[in-house]
């Protein structure tokens, strides 16, 4: 009888103390994805735990009815009821949060982005949230943020804003996708993505998501590399907003301000922001100024409809570093036989203030429309309709002075250009340095005969009075390269479930694109005129009209370019772009599989103003087919482990000069598809504590075409202008990648990655020559360039990473971060290697670097007061980043860390720091 009152009495204390179970996932509300290590609490209570790697968690309570509050570093802290009576267990489901950070959230359809899910989507893929990048990249470039993801490398190249670069399993930007909220944003001229025109991304994007390989973007992107998706979509957000400012080294500054109205009762929603950024530079010489504004505008049409549009744009100017710095320069303009890491030589003072021939000026503003429609309860379209308007260019020389282009010219004490000389010569003042005094104008076109006329670098094949054209001292001036453009854009996807375990998508990708390409003058630097006889319909034109390259001039990017002077050349580039894709996506249970495949016509026109007389200037559409197919599995061997695998296939079409060689009319004869085949295989690990990643791949980049130009029976009667064309160029990229994620109580975390690559050309090719007109060169026989077995430059083979976080106490936290890169190779024309089996590259020494931050957040009710400090490159080491010759190091050469100092190279930057304040409203 007494065992049975104490069996009864601990009966009814464990029903006291455990009345029921609940049950539920905790999920990302942007990315639709689990949040491992999310903090869930019964409120009133010291009961709760951390959700498993799958965002699972089960929480005994001893209350049958009560709240839970689930919280998460960097999201809005969510309160959720629960009734767990008569010892029941409860399933509250997917328990969305939302982030919590500096970032503007604005409403953004989805339904063209292609977000890889974890334990899902069967690609090697990494995220960076939105707080991560708010707090961690500081001053740094955009691209930078991705340093710590496997097989990526990002520099800054000469240091300017917005100049930075980044490549992806060894692969830039032509050959890696980029893409914003599903629109794809690479140049689709040359596929380049110049990141000063979306420096403002940094301020507006809630994640960046980075698939590596061909990844699972169903369009026809070039994903030879891996697709980067910039993704700045939220769910409809809370009436709010912040503002915030920085200051670091260099006279950094940067303001931002954001609003957003949260969504009214008749369905609308929108949000704002407005930032500016300017500085010195760390280079010298490299001032900047830059804009950013985004509007967003949200309307939900009843439960079937939903309407978001999008305008965003970066206008900015800024100075630049040129390409032709001499490591033996950066160390005579050092101090005790260390380099002048931050030297700049092409830049001078005019009058006291800083004159630059290197930059940049642009303003590239996007804008979509997107209907998302749900059909159905298994059918919905989604469509994205897009312009991109791109006005600006660079800035550089144009002439000579004795012979002497700008970046030759004797320099000052300080190593820079002599501003003031130049301008005194141009104007026909006696300058002993430049070599005296400047003679006047008596050349072709009865114009300006004896004032002082500025003129082209190269010789015109239209005039022969080449002295004042193209001659010793035909003068500097300032000019600018335009390479604006109008570009149109609808993407569609119908989705719909076949079944409970099928999914099919097909949809179309359409796209217009045209590119205006000519030089202007900026500055005649003391001349009355300049000459201009590159155009074969109207040589001698003199001209005196100039353009200021700033920020402001780009503003109205819908301005006629008719009435622009132009100068050097003028032409344009049109793309058409048809493309249709389809995906079939299986998930049953532990499986999930899928496959893809797309087909595009690019059809390419070029029109020239210059070089063809009227009737002449424009080509037909060429027009190329291509597509690729891509399949892969996921398997999700038990709550810890998976494994998956992809393989694909990738037609390529050229890029345009590749289709026009030779900056002409001329087609390619050897016109071909790149052939892109790439494999891989991946490994994943979950759990509560650790979670880890480990891929290999394999990709094989085939039948690639260049074209560079070529001079046969050099300063002879006989000599010959044209070009090589290298033909069935192919590069092979294989390696493993590791990447992992843990932490250690509620206080640390710690991460890390770790990547290899093998990545070199294969098999010799031939390269067969071509005159001006196309034709090929009798008596020239076909070279052998020893491209066999070279590694592939200007990209770290091996790097690495490795990351803590520590909270001290509430609100304020500590973090560390080491990145080491090696196995960085010189870039080289592969011309270089004609005819020598011997060929090779060197490789530049290896660099790590550290960086430490800091935030401290203070709660104000509903308000908050966030504190953030930022020191990259810690220890102030000195590196060469990249090296844009090849120059190798014999036993006579002179060296600096084994590196022939006749190389052109770029530095890396020093010791930096940032400095933040927001307050969240």
């Amino acid at each position: 009888m007494r065992k049975l009152l104490v069996l009864a009495l601990f009966l009814t204390s464990a029903t006291i103390f455990a009345q029921g179970t609940i049950t539920g996932t905790v999920i990302d509300s942007e990315m639709n994805s689990p949040l491992p290590g999310a903090n869930v609490v019964v409120v009133g209570t010291q009961q709760g735990e951390m959700t498993n790697f799958d965002g699972n968690f089960s929480l005994d309570v001893e209350d049958a009815t009560g709240q839970i509050r689930i919280s998460f570093v960097g999201y809005v802290t969510k309160t959720v009821n629960f009734n767990v009576s008569g010892g029941n267990t409860q399933n509250l489901g997917e328990i969305s949060l939302e982030p919590d950070s500096n970032a503007l959230s604005e409403v953004v359809v989805t339904g063209v982005v292609d977000l890889a899910k974890d334990r899902q989507t069967p690609v090697a893929v990494s995220t960076i949230r939105s707080t991560e990048i708010q707090e961690k990249l500081g001053n740094q470039e955009f691209p930078e943020i991705l340093s710590t993801t496997p097989s990526i490398y990002a520099t800054k190249q000469g240091g300017g804003f917005g100049d930075s670069r980044i490549t992806i399993r060894g692969f830039d930007t032509q050959n890696s996708a980029v893409m914003v909220n599903g629109i794809p944003v690479n140049d689709m001229e040359n596929g380049s993505v110049y990141w000063s025109n979306w420096a403002g991304l940094s301020d507006v994007a809630t994640a960046i998501q980075v698939q590596r390989g061909l990844g699972s973007s169903k369009l026809a992107v070039s994903s030879v590399g891996g697709t980067i998706n910039v993704v700045t979509r939220s769910a409809e957000r809370s009436e709010g907003g912040f503002v915030k400012a920085s200051l670091g080294n260099d006279n950094y500054s940067k303001t931002i301000a954001s609003y957003n109205t949260g969504l009214n009762d008749n369905g609308w929603s929108g949000s704002f922001l407005l930032s500016r950024t300017s500085g010195d530079g760390y280079v010298n010489g490299t001032e900047f100024e830059g804009y950013n504004y985004f509007i967003g505008v949200g309307y939900q049409a009843g439960e079937d409809h939903d309407f978001n549009f999008m305008l965003t744009g970066a206008p900015q100017q800024h100075n630049q570093r040129g390409a032709f710095t001499r490591l033996s320069s950066y160390l005579e303009y050092g101090e005790g036989g260390e380099p002048n890491e931050k030297y700049n030589p092409d830049y001078g003072y005019r009058n006291g203030e800083e004159f630059t021939f290197a930059g940049n000026f642009y303003h590239k503003p996007i804008a979509s429309l997107s209907w998302e429609w749900d059909i159905s309860s298994i059918s919905k379209l989604s469509t994205t309709a897009y312009a991109s308007f791109g006005r600006g260019g660079s800035i550089g020389a144009i002439g000579r002075i004795n012979g002497m282009e700008s970046f030759a010219l004797p320099k000052t004490e300080d190593g820079l250009i002599p501003i003031d000389d130049i301008f005194a010569y141009n104007s026909g003042q006696n300058v002993p340095s430049l070599g005296g005094t400047r003679e006047g104008y008596t050349g072709g076109g009865n114009q300006y005969q004896g004032e002082f006329v500025n003129g082209h670098n190269s010789e015109s094949d239209y005039v022969d009075n080449e002295d004042y054209i193209y001659g010793s001292e035909n003068g500097i001036s300032q000019r600018s390269s335009v390479n604006s453009h109008n570009w149109f854009g609808l993407i569609a996807n119908f989705e719909t479930e076949l079944n409970e375990s099928l999914t099919l998508d097909v949809g179309a990708d359409l796209r217009s694109y045209k590119g205006f390409h000519y030089r202007r003058l900026v500055d005649l630097m003391g001349a009355d005129a300049y000459v201009s006889s590159m155009d074969r319909n109207n040589p001698y034109r003199f001209l005196t009209e100039t353009y200021e390259p700033t920020a402001g001039n780009t503003l109205n990017v819908f301005k006629s370019i008719d009435d622009e002077e132009k100068i050097d050349y003028y032409n344009d580039g049109l793309v058409r772009w048809a493309g249709v894709f389809g995906q079939l996506e299986y998930i049953q249970g532990d499986i999930s599989a899928f496959v893809q495949g797309s087909l595009s016509n690019q059809g390419f026109k070029r029109v020239e103003y210059f070089n063809e007389t009227p009737g002449n200037q424009e080509t037909d559409w060429e027009n190329i087919l291509g597509g690729n197919i891509k399949a892969g599995m996921n398997y999700n061997i038990d709550v810890n482990h998976n494994v998956f695998g992809n393989i694909g296939y990738y037609s390529k079409q050229p890029l345009f000069d590749a289709v026009y060689i030779n900056f002409g009319n001329n087609l390619n004869p050897n016109l071909n598809n790149e052939q892109v085949f790439g494999v891989e295989l991946g490994y994943g690990f979950r759990s509560q504590f650790f979670n880890a990643n480990v891929n290999l791949y394999r990709t094989s980049w085939a039948d690639r075409f260049e074209s560079t130009s070529a001079v046969f029976n050099q300063d002879t009667p006989d000599e010959i202008r044209g070009s090589a064309n290298l033909l069935g160029i192919t590069q092979v990229h294989k390696g493993v990648e590791f990447d992992f994620y843990g932490r250690i109580g509620n206080k640390f975390r710690w991460n890390g990655m770790f990547s290899l690559g093998d990545w070199e050309y294969k098999d010799d090719i031939t390269a067969t020559y071509f005159d001006q007109n196309q034709n090929p060169i009798e008596g020239v026989p076909e070279a052998v360039l020893n491209l066999d077995g070279v590694k592939v430059g200007n990209a770290a083979q091996l790097t690495a990473s490795l990351g803590a976080d520590y909270q001290i106490i509430d609100n304020l936290s500590v973090d560390a971060t080491y990145r080491y890169a090696d196995n960085l190779y010189a870039d080289f024309d592969a011309t270089d290697a004609l005819n020598d089996p011997d060929f090779e590259v060197f490789e530049l020494p290896s660099f790590g670097l550290l960086d430490l931050g800091a935030s401290y957040g203070i709660d104000l009710g509903q308000n908050r007061l966030n504190f953030r400090v930022n020191v990259n490159n810690v220890t102030d080491n000195i590196y060469i980043s990249e090296s844009l010759t090849n120059v190798l190091a014999d036993p006579d050469a002179t060296t600096y860390d084994g590196v022939n100092v006749r190389n052109n190279v770029f530095f890396g930057w020093g010791r930096t720091w940032n400095a933040s304040v927001a307050f969240r409203f």
